[in-house]
């Protein structure tokens, strides 16, 4: 029973956030409000909002982010490099940062390790 209350839940969330996409453009209130709506039923379900999800909302004001209409990306580089995604309508700044993975990192030492010194 618990199972299936969660996949509900999921498949409402993911049902809300293709609707707020529809509507983000010709009416971005309603599309602000799907959101608050899936993350409200997320949070009553106990299940994570998948990050393409998460990325895609404001965590301030709400609102479903489309880029170049309601919210500015840009590539940083100072101290480690990463991605900001500054939200237009409140001015949030939400910082994700842009490393290589660890299976990535650790294949690459092991390789050098394998190679005999000169």
């Amino acid at each position: 029973m618990q199972g299936s209350t969660k996949q509900i839940a999921r498949q409402r969330v993911q049902a809300l956030f293709e609707r707020a996409d529809a509507l983000s453009k010709s009416n971005p209130v309603l599309s602000t409000r799907y959101v608050v709506t899936a993350r409200k039923i997320a949070m009553a379900a106990k299940i994570r909002l998948p990050i393409e999800f998460r990325r895609r909302t404001c965590k301030r004001c709400n609102s479903f982010l489309v880029h170049g209409e309601n919210c500015r990306v840009r590539v940083r580089q100072k101290r480690e490099p990463h991605v900001v995604i500054t939200c237009l309508n409140c001015g949030n700044q939400t910082r994700i940062p842009l490393r290589k993975r660890k299976e990535n990192v650790k294949v690459e030492q092991d390789n050098h390790q394998d190679e005999a010194p000169r």
